[in-house]
């Protein structure tokens, strides 16, 4: 059970890591005390865990026309959602969520790399005895 909750709090810390950055270069980014920081950690990753998916498939055509642009816009909306869920967690508006989820984006795979040792957190293998349930 460990080895499921390690990568988890990894993940965890990365992000908030990446988010507290992000609110000290971002202007438009406020924190009003370190648990709101680690509440917003928590949800931003359970919105790009669960919302997210649901918005690709939903906006798949434009994500299409757009090349894969509109992807951006999905986590700038995603940064918007947690600000707007967390009492202490505040965004100024579109544009920083914007350029502040791609800065953060950057900066969590950055941190990731050096953390994990390149490799990716997680592998999926497939059951031994063929059955997947």
């Amino acid at each position: 059970m460990l080895e499921n909750l390690t990568p988890f709090l990894v993940h965890w810390g990365i992000t908030a890591l990446s988010l507290w950055v992000a609110s000290h270069l971002f202007s438009g980014i406020k924190f009003t005390n370190t648990s709101s920081l680690i509440v917003s950690a928590l949800l931003l990753g359970f919105a790009n865990a669960v919302v997210k998916p649901l918005l690709v498939i939903l906006t798949l055509p434009l994500t299409l026309l757009t090349f894969g642009l509109f992807l951006l816009v999905i986590n700038a909306l995603m940064i918007l959602l947690v600000s707007s869920l967390v009492k202490g967690f505040r965004v100024s508006g579109f544009w920083t969520a914007f350029f502040a989820s791609i800065f953060i984006a950057l900066l969590s795979l950055v941190i990731g790399s050096f953390v994990t040792g390149g490799s990716p957190s997680q592998t999926i293998q497939m059951p031994r005895s063929g059955l997947w349930l």
